[in-house]
């Protein structure tokens, strides 16, 4: 258990093998707070991709989050989405509920700035979802889908799930979540989307959105996708290569592959959004009751070593939530 100066915090400490280490904790200073950590939640792409040292030599710098600390492949302290309650700091932050893009911890101190407080309207609990709903929104300023658009979204995972569920509210939209699990069928009704396996996926799209994660959803995604239409790449392969049947109609029908990171900005809001501005616009997106469908299973910070095995072997998880004791 933690003292005042110290905090327990997970590591990787070699592929496939983590921990929770103890470690000394500073008292905040003029500028920062100092935060108990109530939830945080398993980003599975990514950190399936972290804890089992498949981040690609090239990408070790890039791909750094924003407290971590080690360096890849291990031993590495990796995590981006904590929710926690402000202990010490200004009066106007003490006793909030805040989100932070902070590894798995129990406690910690961070500048000021790095905390973004909760909307009143969003539970603690469902805020672990931040961080997917960033990359949902930056994907979507990448991606551009006007009114009346036909749009594919491939793969019902928390990321493409969130996106195909925003674009829905899209007037005159026809969207489509697809995913090879039948079963993620009961997710989409439950937020109101169509699904479809990919056998029954209507094609002649104007946007598709590539979330599943695999080389097979991708090369679907360029039949789905109508001339003139845009394809916008979410999944991140780490090291793994993909090939692509760009020799076929690709060009004849003038397709364009993009790609979408939501370590930077979107270009076309860059010059008017911040990152923290974009953080306070994803807690309010968070806000209706429904997404709790998302998260799907909870856990106890103590078990997360065995917890991040499981979750990053086995097919079909959603959200995984960790729950820090008081």
């Amino acid at each position: 258990m933690s003292s005042e100066n110290t905090a327990r915090a997970f590591w990787v400490e070699a592929p496939g093998q983590g921990t929770i280490r103890t470690q000394s904790l500073a008292r905040p200073g003029a500028d920062e707070v100092r935060i108990r950590a109530c939830y945080s939640a398993i980003s599975r792409g990514t950190e399936t991709l972290v804890f089992h040292g498949r981040v690609p030599e090239s990408e070790h710098a890039r791909m750094r989050a924003p407290f971590q600390e080690g360096d890849f492949p291990a031993p590495v302290k990796y995590g981006y989405s904590s929710v926690g309650l402000v202990e010490e700091g200004p009066s106007d932050l003490e006793g909030r509920y805040v989100f932070c893009l902070h590894p798995h911890q129990d406690h910690y101190v961070v500048p000021m700035s790095m905390v973004q407080p909760l909307p009143d309207a969003l539970p603690p609990e469902r805020a672990v979802l931040a961080a997917n709903m960033e990359t949902a929104l930056n994907g979507l300023w990448d991606a551009a889908p006007r009114i009346g658009d036909r749009i594919a979204v491939i793969g019902a995972g928390v990321v493409g799930t969130l996106m195909a569920w925003l674009c829905r509210n899209i007037p005159g939209t026809r969207v489509e979540l697809i995913d090879i699990d039948e079963s993620r069928k009961t997710l989409a009704q439950a937020l109101d989307i169509d699904f479809a396996t990919p056998a029954q996926a209507r094609d002649e799209c104007d946007l598709v959105i590539h979330a599943s994660g695999s080389e097979g959803g991708l090369q679907q995604a360029l039949t789905l996708a109508g001339a003139e239409a845009t394809i916008i790449e979410i999944s991140w392969f780490g090291a793994q290569s993909v090939s692509l049947p760009l020799g076929e109609a690709f060009h004849s029908r003038r397709l364009t592959l993009r790609a979408s990171q939501v370590g930077t900005v979107s270009p076309a809001r860059a010059a008017r959004r911040t990152h923290a501005e974009r953080m306070a616009q994803a807690l309010e997106l968070l806000e209706d009751d429904r997404l709790d469908v998302l998260i799907d299973a909870e856990s106890d910070f103590e078990a997360l070593p065995d917890t991040m095995a499981r979750v990053t072997t086995q097919a079909g998880t959603l959200c995984h939530r960790i729950r820090y004791s008081t």
